[in-house]
């Protein structure tokens, strides 16, 4: 079959591999679509050193192809989202609960072969810069889903006393910014982050399926998989918002 394939730091091309067969509990879904992600400049940059060459795609939805022999959840024709994440239910974060911490997480289209807007979503206001927002006092809580130095530094300045920010966005490894400890203890602020995926897929799948969320809201470009390469180039420039590829 046709696939998105780094095969080494910085070299992206799009290629045959062999079909994909499943195991015993294993399902192969035939891809509808694979949005592109922060995380898939990271592979390729050799941020997360995966074992290369690997297929992309972490983001992806389609309908069921195949069954393994011991699966009875799904039936071939079923269409599906699928959650990445690989944990090994066995370390001790899998077994309390944490399992995007597992000590052998692993990820479809990261460590393995993958699936290769503000108003109109109901927010009360949306800007450019924060600056346009009149909110001196700063905000109880303070999302980065950039992983963008400068907006990570500025959204640490911008939180209330007694307020959170959140780290979501994935950085580089190098990625520095400063902290004022003092503030910290005095306003009573909250520093934490979030990683991958944690009990949360099924409600956002669910967000979707009510249509709370449009997804045509979110994404600006469906390109063709033979332009997989020149996808990537579009978003590590900057533009449009969700990318997907589409078979």
């Amino acid at each position: 079959m046709k696939a998105a394939i780094v095969e080494s730091v910085g070299k992206v091309v799009v290629g045959e591999v062999p079909d994909p067969t499943p195991g015993p509990r294993d399902v192969v879904v035939e891809v509808a679509a694979c949005g592109l992600c922060g995380t898939d400049l990271h592979i390729i940059q050799g941020e997360f050193a995966p074992t290369l060459p690997v297929v992309p795609g972490h983001e992806f939805a389609g309908t069921v192809a195949e069954v393994g022999s011991a699966v009875t959840e799904l039936r071939v024709g079923d269409r599906v989202a699928v959650d990445p994440s690989l944990h090994c239910h066995e370390c001790r974060y899998c077994r309390a609960g944490r399992g995007n911490l597992c000590e052998r997480w692993a990820a479809i289209g990261v460590t393995t072969a993958g699936g290769a807007a503000a108003r109109h979503l109901g927010v009360s206001a949306s800007a450019a810069s924060p600056d346009a927002l009149d909110r001196p006092s700063g905000w109880d809580v303070v999302i980065d889903a950039t992983g963008n130095a400068a907006a990570i530094q500025d959204g640490l300045g911008r939180v209330a006393k007694a307020g959170t920010f959140l780290q979501f966005g994935v950085a580089d490894y190098a990625t520095r910014v400063t902290i004022d400890p003092y503030r910290i203890y005095n306003q009573e602020i909250t520093i934490t982050g979030s990683m991958a995926v944690l009990h949360s897929y099924e409600r956002a799948a669910e967000l979707f399926v009510t249509g709370v969320l449009d997804p045509d809201v979110f994404i600006s470009d469906r390109l063709p998989l033979d332009d997989y390469p020149q996808a990537l180039d579009r978003f590590a420039s900057g533009q449009g918002r969700k990318i997907v590829v589409t078979p």
